[in-house]
């Protein structure tokens, strides 16, 4: 089953695992999305194909052994795709190897599934989605999940989505197996992360039965609008009432009579405004695209933005300017790549030997930034502590 048949089973299945971080937070948020629709981007997109090669070598090595002609000809049509780049086919790799570091030390031939279509619906009315692989060996289930993006790191602790996989397998494979524990994984490559999380069957079980009533609440666009951060991908973010109000609420700190700020009232703000600028992009963008429809939006309008210029044909550009007298010195500029684009094209273990084996690479810490308290990151209280732990 492809990347594609996996989005379109998504935009059926009203609870999706992918988007259960937000209807578990905030129900009544997946009906009103319903009037919103589905887009995707380049990125979505990209991810898409990147799960397909992935899917294709998973299938050779596991369960579709194919002779290499074969294995070949379909990777050179995906490697046709407009959107293909050769960093695809080592991040797969990745994924790939991480998948056969379970299976290789396993005492008898595992069972494995990719691309497999779960059913969750005794815990989320109507619930399915698709996982990217699972394995059960002996008494123990892996649920892994492949993401290409390289936006933040996703934690596989506790993940709702990952989860409702997990309870998905166990209804349908319990009967066969003796499934007692259960390791989650988020595999991303581009990231260089790899998040594991481990909990008995017994522990999902028990939490499958503590979310039945939420999700037959989110089914039936029942209870109450909760914004935050989980409204990031949420179709509904821009017109919300509940993510506008969380915003100016902030008024009430007009009424306050000192002329300075208490410490307290500082981070109460931060607290409830820390979105406000993906709030403000959202409005942006819905306002945009209903001005090009011919909607009229009080007080703001559609207009061309900036233009850029480009070569019609580079090459005889530069050779007209060449034999108009224009030496190469002008016409190209020598920059050193980065350390991290160097690494991204010698591989990491050329890298390693290369560089920082040798002690040709330092590594800096980060300046200091300010984040909820929430954040597992440990406090430090200026930029010589910073640099000492770092150290």
């Amino acid at each position: 089953m492809s990347k594609a048949i996996k989005h379109r089973e998504r935009a059926h299945a009203l609870l999706s695992a992918s988007a259960a971080h937000r209807w578990l937070n905030c129900t009544p948020s997946v009906r009103l999305e319903e009037q919103f629709p589905d887009t995707t981007s380049k990125y979505a997109e990209e991810g898409t194909l990147a799960h397909e090669i992935a899917e294709l070598k998973l299938r050779k090595y596991y369960t579709e052994p194919m002779a290499q002609s074969t294995f070949t000809r379909r990777l050179n049509k995906m490697k046709k795709h407009e959107l293909f780049q050769e960093e695809m086919l080592k991040h797969t790799d990745t994924y790939l190897e991480y998948l056969q570091s379970i299976t290789l030390g396993m005492t008898s031939t595992p069972y494995v599934a990719v691309e497999k279509r779960l059913d969750y619906s005794a815990v989320a009315p109507e619930g399915f989605g698709t996982v990217d692989c699972l394995i059960i060996g002996g008494e123990t289930l892996y649920v892994t999940d492949f993401k290409y993006g390289k936006g933040v790191a996703v934690s596989a602790e506790d993940n709702p989505q990952m989860k409702l996989y997990a309870l998905g397998a166990y209804l349908e494979y319990s009967f066969l197996y003796p499934i007692k524990t259960t390791k989650l994984a988020i595999i991303q490559p581009r990231l260089d992360s790899i998040s594991e999380y481990e909990l008995s069957a017994d522990d999902l079980l028990a939490w499958g039965e503590e979310i039945k009533p939420i999700a037959q609440q989110a089914f039936n666009g029942e209870g109450d609008f909760v914004p935050g951060e989980h409204c990031k991908f949420c179709r509904a973010k821009a017109k919300c009432r509940a993510r506008a109000d969380q915003f100016t609420a902030l008024e009430d700190f007009k009424q306050m009579k000192p002329p300075l700020l208490s410490d307290q009232e500082v981070g109460e703000i931060l607290e409830r405004g820390q979105h406000i600028e993906s709030w403000i992009k959202a409005l942006k963008e819905y306002a945009l695209a209903e001005s090009l429809k011919g909607k009229e939006i009080p007080g703001w309008k559609a207009v061309e933005g900036r233009g850029s210029r480009d070569y019609v044909d580079i090459d005889k550009a530069f050779s007209h300017l060449k034999e108009k007298g224009i030496d190469d010195a002008v016409l190209y500029e020598r920059v050193p790549l980065t350390v991290p684009k160097l690494e991204k094209e010698l591989g990491k273990k050329q890298y390693r030997e290369l560089l920082e084996e040798p002690g040709l690479v330092q590594k800096s810490p980060g300046k200091p930034t300010l984040a909820p308290a929430s954040d597992k990151r440990k406090a430090v209280t200026n930029e010589v502590s910073a640099a000492e732990d770092f150290k």
